[in-house]
């Protein structure tokens, strides 16, 4: 049987193309909201990171109505680092809108995308949008597109997915590249006519596979997913059962059930095949269970997630401000936080490590642990983490790494600089095609050849330059890359930064502090070009004497400080080096802070080199 009633569709695509303003302009259309409701723009992104850095991180459900029927949307994070949460997602939903700028075409996180989509045979309609743009290409763009189908082996069938040409800012639709739109209208008819209706029998037991999980202070743990056959009804007995873990097989029972409706979950007494529903009353549920009736315990295959590639260290903080910024400071509510993490994010792995104060930590990217760094600090925790690793893999015996494919669209007078500085990270140029005054180009590179160079690059091209990579595949190691061409200025003692003190350590490189800033020996407070690690004295005074009075200060003049986001100093550290991270402050440190000890362990490391 099929649920007429119901369209299941997930939105994918490339950050930055426009995924959750079209979304926003569905729901506006699909009578969501009233007509003198003030929306605000990206409605979708409501974590306040989301809304701060203009990113999806999380997958979020929501529904509009067309013609009586139901559409169900999945507005999905396009960044590469965020993949495991489209990964999961696609097996509740029987179609895609893979939405492509209509200038850039398709980008790295496009393809990652449109090849899970075709794996999993789901039907795609292709949304050309921004095509009101000035620069757009309409044209070479869906040429483009057929092209990346051909290239990931599709179908016949798939390669006759239906293109929409679209302004998401301005809410217009066409089937027409040629003919401007009026509004959604051709979006919602092509996704009635091109995207099926779910399937299942109406009659048979329960099943559901549950894609996501969320919390709630008033039901506690929420499972998300599609019923794949079946009904379910407040009050019902259910199995949990999981295709990976055959010993799981615990009893539950459903307390509220809901679905979503606009931007809100509605409570329900029950529910079909075909719609998705969140359960409450399972404490038990994870991602990738399935909740099954009684009489037939037979559990659904989990597509698996890919496996993480970079890895960091968290510890306690030990530093000698620790303990005085954070609310959660002890190993204990460290290991609780992160293994609480895991379980939310199938993309995370956590692993205790020898010592009990630290714990390693398994992501996608640099920006999938910095988000991870930054809602902890937030919620109030005090920790410390490493430099970022790559996480080496030993195959047919050899050591292979992870490499990705790195799209970069620079000014065609900046090629000669990103191709050199490219050559130094071990990067293979794939192919370079001119874009106007523009040029785009595609590489195979290290992804530990990546770290901090996004901060050169907007240097490089004077900012103009943009960098898109996903992972591309694991290939044997690439050899030694000198990553960090600087070294750092480091306190010599603790205290309080002195103008008369940041006058004369400004010699020797940028600086990271301003006057009045506490301070450690070990800390570091500057960057030194020349690539050595120098120690100086930021707390020294102007000693006064008879001839000499405090105001002659007033002539000291200090070079404005570089400003480090968190992202900055995790493309900062070195090998040696911690990130002390605090609820207020973020401050790089070297694991050894005495000046003499560092001294020592390095003469160690020197004379067993040369043995």
């Amino acid at each position: 049987m099929k649920n007429e009633k119901i369209r299941n569709v997930a939105i994918i695509a490339h950050v930055d193309h426009g995924k959750t303003s079209l979304v926003n302009e569905m729901l506006k259309q699909g009578n969501v909201f009233r007509d003198n409701q003030v929306v605000e723009d990206r409605v979708m992104d409501s974590n306040a990171i989301e809304r701060e850095r203009g990113i999806t991180i999380l997958s979020k459900n929501c529904s509009c109505q067309y013609k009586g029927v139901k559409i169900n949307i999945v507005d999905t994070p396009g960044h590469a680092d965020f993949g495991g949460e489209v990964e999961r997602v696609l097996k509740m939903v029987d179609g895609v809108l893979l939405v492509v700028d209509a200038f850039e075409g398709p980008m790295p996180q496009t393809r990652f995308v449109l090849e899970h989509a075709l794996k999993l045979n789901l039907k795609v309609v292709v949304v050309i949008n921004k095509i009101d743009r000035p620069d757009a290409r309409i044209s070479e763009v869906v040429d483009e597109v057929l092209e990346l189908f051909m290239d990931l082996n599709a179908s016949d069938e798939q390669l006759d997915s239906p293109f929409v040409f679209a302004s998401a800012r301005t809410g217009k639709a066409s089937l027409d590249m040629n003919v401007p739109g009026e509004n959604f209208m051709p979006l919602f008819e092509t996704i009635l006519s091109h995207i099926p209706a779910p399937e299942g029998e109406s009659d048979a037991p329960l099943r559901m596979l549950v894609s996501s999980c969320e919390h709630n202070d008033y039901v506690g743990k929420l499972a998300i997913g599609k019923i794949e056959r079946g009904s379910v009804k407040v009050g019902d007995n259910i199995v949990l059962c999981n295709y990976h873990d055959s010993a799981k097989n615990s009893k539950g029972k459903i307390v509220s059930l809901f679905t979503y409706k606009g931007l809100k979950r509605e409570q329900i007494q029950s529910a079909e095949f075909g719609d998705i529903v969140c359960i409450a009353g399972l404490e038990d549920v994870q991602i990738g269970d399935t909740v099954c009736a009684p009489e037939d315990v037979t559990p659904l295959e989990f597509v698996k997630i890919a496996e993480p590639s970079v890895e960091m260290t968290f510890l306690v903080n030990n530093s000698p401000f620790a303990g005085k910024e954070g609310k959660f400071v002890t190993s204990r509510h460290l290991r609780e936080r992160l293994y609480k993490e895991a379980v939310k994010d199938l993309s995370l792995r956590v692993s205790d490590t020898s010592s009990a104060e630290a714990f390693t930590v398994c992501g996608r990217g640099e920006m999938h642990l910095s988000i991870l760094i930054e809602n902890m600090r937030r919620d109030g925790y005090e920790f410390q983490v490493s430099m970022p690793r790559v996480r080496f893999k030993t195959i047919d015996g050899k050591k292979c790494e992870p490499i990705d494919i790195v799209t970069l669209d620079v000014p065609a007078d900046s090629v000669g600089t990103v191709m050199n500085k490219m050559a130094i990270r071990k990067g293979e140029l794939i192919k370079m095609t001119p874009k106007g005054s523009r040029m785009k180009m595609e590489f195979y590179i290290p992804e530990r050849g990546l770290f901090g160079y996004k901060s050169e690059l907007l240097t490089d091209t004077k900012g103009e330059g943009i960098m898109a990579s996903t992972f591309y595949d694991y290939e044997p190691y690439k050899g030694e890359i000198d990553r960090r061409v600087y070294g750092s200025l480091i306190a010599y003692e603790t205290g309080e930064a002195i103008v008369y003190g940041l006058f004369n350590a400004q010699e020797r490189g940028e600086l990271f502090i301003t006057p009045g800033t506490k301070v450690y020996g070990g800390m570091v407070v500057g960057r030194n070009p020349k690539g050595d690690d120098l120690v100086v004295n930021v707390c020294k005074r102007k000693h006064l004497s008879n001839c000499r009075s405090s105001a002659s200060d007033d002539a000291l003049r200090l070079e404005t400080p570089v400003v480090m986001s968190l992202e900055d100093c995790l493309e900062f550290l070195a090998d040696d080096e911690y990130l002390e991270v605090t609820p207020k402050s973020v401050r790089i440190r070297k694991i050894i802070l005495d000046h003499n000890m560092r001294l020592r362990e390095r003469g160690k490391m020197l004379r067993g080199e040369n043995e």
